[in-house]
Formats: C-alpha cells, sequence, structure tokens
C-alpha cells in the first residue's frame, strides 16, 4: 500500500483557501480599524480604509508571496464579493433628506465638480498624459466622487487591473491628505485678511463638494468648526449618493464605444453592464430614508460596512505589487495634481457662481 512521502504535501481544497485568505484580510482589516480609532490618525483624516490598503501592500510586497497559494481565493473574494457588498450597505450612511439640508445649490455644485471634474480626467489623462483610459477614469472618479470607495465601485465597471486601481487609489491619499490640510489653512488666511466672505456652511460645501475622501472632509471642516464640518459632510453625502447614476451612465457610455481592441487589433464593441451594486445603494439609501432603523443597529451595520471595505481594500493591497506602481510613472500623479488644482481653484468659482445664481 502507499503512502505519500512525509515532505509531500496535500494541495490545499479551494474551500480552505477561501477561508484562508478571508481570515487574512479580515485581521488587516481588523488592524485597521483598531488603528483608525487614534486620536492622532483620526484628526489627520485617515480612515481605516486607508490603512487597511497600506497595510495590505505591506504584506503583499513581503510576506505574501509565502501565503498566496493557499490564501487566494479568500483575497480575490475579499477584494470582488465583499467589495460590492460594502458599497450597497454604504447607503446606511445617508439619506435623501439629506439634501434638503443643502438646498438644490449643494446638489447643482455637486453634480458640476463631479461630470467636470471626471471630464477633465478623461480627456487630460488620454490626449495630455498618455495614460490608458482605465487609469484616467479611475483617478477621475476617485476625485471627483468619494475617494478610494469610487475608485474601487468603478473598477469593474472600466475593467481596470489590481495596479491600476492602486495606482488611483495612491493619487487620492496623497492629494485628498494635502486637501484636508491646505482647506482651512487658506481659508483662516483669506478670512482674516478679508480677501473672501464665505460663512462657515458655504465652506463647508466648497469642502464637501471638492475634496477626496469622507474622512478628509470630516478632519477639513472640523478645523474651521462645528457648523462648517456638518454641513461639509452632508455635502460629501450627497456627492456620494450620486455614485450610483454615474456608475450606471459611465456603464452605458462604455457600451457605446469600442473596447481597446481585440487580440488582432480590431475594436469590439461592449455590452452594458449593470453594477447591481450601484442599484442597491440607492435601495438601502431610499429604505434608510423611509424607515428609521434602531441606533444600535445602525451603528452595528455601519461598522460591518467598514469592516467589509476595509476587507476589500486589504485584498487589493496584497495583490498589488509596488513594481506596477513604480512603472505607472509620474504620469498619473500628474493628472491627479491638475484635478487637485480644478478642485481648489475652479471648485471655488463653481461655488461661488451657483451661491450667487441660486442664492
Amino acid at each position: 500500500m502507499s503512502s505519500l512521502p512525509p515532505t509531500a504535501a496535500l494541495p490545499a481544497l479551494p474551500r480552505h483557501r477561501l477561508l484562508a485568505g478571508l481570515l487574512l484580510t479580515g485581521a488587516i482589516a481588523a488592524a485597521s480599524m483598531l488603528l483608525a480609532q487614534s486620536a492622532w490618525l483620526q484628526a489627520r483624516g485617515i480612515s481605516a480604509l486607508t490603512l487597511a490598503i497600506v497595510l495590505g501592500m505591506l504584506a503583499g510586497n513581503t510576506v505574501y508571496g509565502r501565503l498566496e497559494a493557499s490564501t487566494a481565493d479568500g483575497v480575490a473574494f475579499s477584494k470582488a464579493r465583499l467589495l460590492r457588498l460594502g458599497i450597497v450597505l454604504y447607503g446606511l450612511r445617508l439619506t435623501f433628506q439629506d439634501i434638503a439640508h443643502v438646498g438644490w445649490s449643494g446638489v447643482a455644485i455637486d453634480a458640476v465638480m463631479l461630470c467636470s471634474t471626471f471630464g477633465l480626467a478623461c480627456w487630460l489623462g488620454r490626449r495630455v498624459f498618455g495614460l490608458d483610459r482605465q487609469t484616467a477614469m479611475l483617478i477621475g472618479a476617485g476625485s471627483s466622487i468619494c475617494g478610494a470607495a469610487a475608485v474601487m465601485a468603478a473598477a469593474p465597471v472600466v475593467r481596470g487591473r489590481a495596479e491600476q486601481v492602486m495606482v488611483a487609489v495612491a493619487t487620492v491619499v496623497v492629494f485628498g491628505t494635502l486637501s484636508m490640510f491646505l482647506y482651512p489653512v487658506a481659508y483662516g488666511l483669506l478670512a482674516e485678511h478679508g480677501l473672501i466672505a464665505m460663512s462657515p456652511s458655504a465652506y463647508g460645501v466648497y469642502a464637501g463638494s471638492t475634496i477626496h475622501e469622507v474622512a478628509q472632509v470630516v478632519a477639513a471642516g472640523r478645523a474651521v468648526g462645528e457648523q462648517a464640518a456638518d454641513t461639509a459632510v452632508i455635502a460629501k453625502m450627497v456627492r456620494v449618493m450620486m455614485l450610483a447614476p454615474f456608475l450606471i451612465g459611465l456603464s452605458a457610455w462604455l457600451a457605446r464605444s469600442p473596447s481597446e481592441g481585440d487580440a488582432a487589433g480590431k475594436p469590439v464593441p461592449r455590452a452594458i453592464t449593470i453594477p447591481w451594486f450601484a442599484l442597491g445603494f440607492v435601495a438601502v439609501a431610499g429604505l434608510h430614508s423611509l424607515v428609521e432603523l434602531p441606533r444600535p443597529l445602525m451603528n452595528f451595520a455601519i461598522d460591518a460596512d467598514t469592516a467589509l471595505l476595509a476587507m476589500a481594500m486589504a485584498g487589493l493591497g496584497l495583490t498589488t505589487r509596488v513594481s506596477a506602481i513604480r512603472s505607472a510613472g509620474l504620469r498619473p500623479l500628474g493628472l491627479a495634481a491638475v484635478l487637485f488644482a480644478w478642485l481648489l481653484l475652479g471648485g471655488f468659482a463653481v461655488n461661488t457662481a451657483v451661491n450667487a445664481l441660486m442664492g
């Protein structure tokens, strides 16, 4: 009767790879959520999602190579399936009633900034910076809507690769962090010298309509005051609400344009892809608008959503190699820098013009 030699190993079953990968991304997510509770990190607007990407990338470029064979299925499940579920539950963070708090002028400002920033990213990314379409779109999505969450949500629609997603997320971290510090400092200096007449509420709408991440918006708003912070968060949440129609519109637009081409170089028409998680996002937001859920249940659901998104970010970080980001060069940062300038200066002009017209 034959037997396996002592050094031979039985191949890991798919369910074992799934469980092992989920445990790995779950451990990284738990660590990031724990670290994000630090007062020092909170004051700087560094969220659990950002930490999960960083920790995942550190592990992905060091020890993950020895674990990949036994965890790949769970890591892939985290960055794909758990991401979509996390986007759906993200709808619990806002209600349709939030629109009333910023008014139609706030909605108009958010819509103008979203469309102009994304359109600028697509045009400049291809024509000026010579980027591929996926990278330009992902950077545009992150800058125009809600940072890393928007990049991850847009990735399956544009069919972005892990390294393209990671490059886009990196630009959000760099310029979103810069915004978080620059906005309140600039506001204070300009107000002190009488160069602008912007109320804390108007500043909140400006920050919420132009800064990348929700956590960064909170930090930039609180640096000015509670009124500014409250308005900034509401304006940002209205902007986040635009994620679903944006994804559906983007999918329809991509379906009308040919893909990059087949193996022979011939353009291939694309079928429209309805992102079901975007519809789920709207449905959950609608439910939250109509039904007041018990506060303990809401807190649990939001924490669970943060955990799901953090696991997705960890999965992304684990599968991203520094060499792939390095090969992208400075062009993605150049595009993101131009978009940052547009958000900062163009966003101020748009806020001023819309308030003058609709105020």
